[in-house]
């Protein structure tokens, strides 16, 4: 099956998906790429074939820079206004299992000019849940991923992959997402993918740690702090190499709800925090293969 025909939802009459040939970004012919979408009212609803439209594209130059062992590759659109060059706005997929908070969260931030870049499509293993009912309210594409009996509309790993670069997907976030990235998604978007993780990893993490199963876990091993993860997605759940961490003490008296509404809070501004970075190429690689974050207000620090 052709994965135009997998979509599940669900653009908005007002926003129609930016569509490029990356076989040839330049190409002002119109593309043969569709996907259903449906109209919905009160009385009635329709569907209908929305079709990606071609533009130009920036002119991309790639640069190298090296600062106190660290290497860091930036993507930059250059434009000459007085000796100004300036960041490409970058696209997102976020990926969602439930109600997307950090999602949310996420998508109000670039509404609102924080982060360089856009929520371009969702993800989601659940056509019902509450991330993606959001997404189809702010006009954001939500398609399915994997298939499976309860999903038989899914995509296959293959053509997510597929879908995904044709909407020219700079960046994955995973936010809540609990299904396994596929060994294709991670060579594709090596480096790419991020998720963010309820307990200070690598503690509480791995298959089975999950929403309120990470919070009880912290409280009945006795722990005084736990937090939030950003990492780098691997092949396995919870072990790509860690980017960012908040801390929050576990009380005496804690309940495992009450611990897990104090780290939500700081998920969604750290996600928010390193959204912002990424979309402003200031990722940087050690020699050692740790990732660091670069200050913004001053690039000769990380963190």
């Amino acid at each position: 099956m052709e994965p135009q025909s997998l979509f599940s939802g669900f653009c908005s009459n007002s926003i129609t998906p930016l569509y490029r040939n990356p076989q040839n970004p330049l190409s002002s012919s119109p593309p043969s790429l569709s996907f259903p979408c449906f109209n919905q009212s009160k009385h009635q609803v329709s569907f209908e074939m929305q079709y990606f439209l071609s533009s130009q594209r920036l002119r991309s130059v790639r640069r190298l820079l090296c600062k106190n062992s660290v290497e860091k590759v930036s993507n930059l659109v250059s434009e000459k206004e007085g000796s100004k060059s300036w960041v490409k706005r970058k696209r997102l997929a976020v990926f969602v299992s439930g109600g997307g908070s950090n999602f949310r969260s996420i998508n109000q931030a670039c509404i609102e000019g924080f982060v360089n870049g856009d929520v371009v499509v969702l993800v989601t293993n659940k056509h019902a849940c509450g991330g993606a009912q959001y997404a189809r309210d702010k006009g954001i594409p939500v398609i399915l991923f994997p298939k499976t009996k309860d999903e038989p509309d899914g995509l296959s790993p293959d053509d997510l992959v597929k879908v995904l670069r044709e909407f020219e997907v700079d960046f994955i976030l995973l936010a809540g997402y609990l299904k396994l990235i596929p060994a294709e998604l991670i060579r594709a978007y090596s480096r790419s993918i991020f998720n963010i993780h309820p307990s200070l990893l690598p503690s509480f993490g791995g298959k089975g740690y999950y929403s309120m199963k990470v919070h009880k876990a912290v409280i009945a091993s006795g722990a005084r702090y736990s937090g939030a993860t950003i990492h780098f997605v691997d092949e396995h759940y919870d072990t790509g190499r860690i980017l960012a961490q908040k801390i929050v003490p576990v009380l005496a008296n804690d309940t495992a709800e009450e611990l897990a509404a104090r780290v939500l809070q700081e998920e969604h501004k750290l996600y928010v925090e390193v959204t912002t970075a990424l979309c402003e190429d200031r990722i940087v690689w050690r020699e050692d293969g740790v990732p660091l974050i670069q200050s913004k207000e001053n690039p000769e620090e990380y963190y």
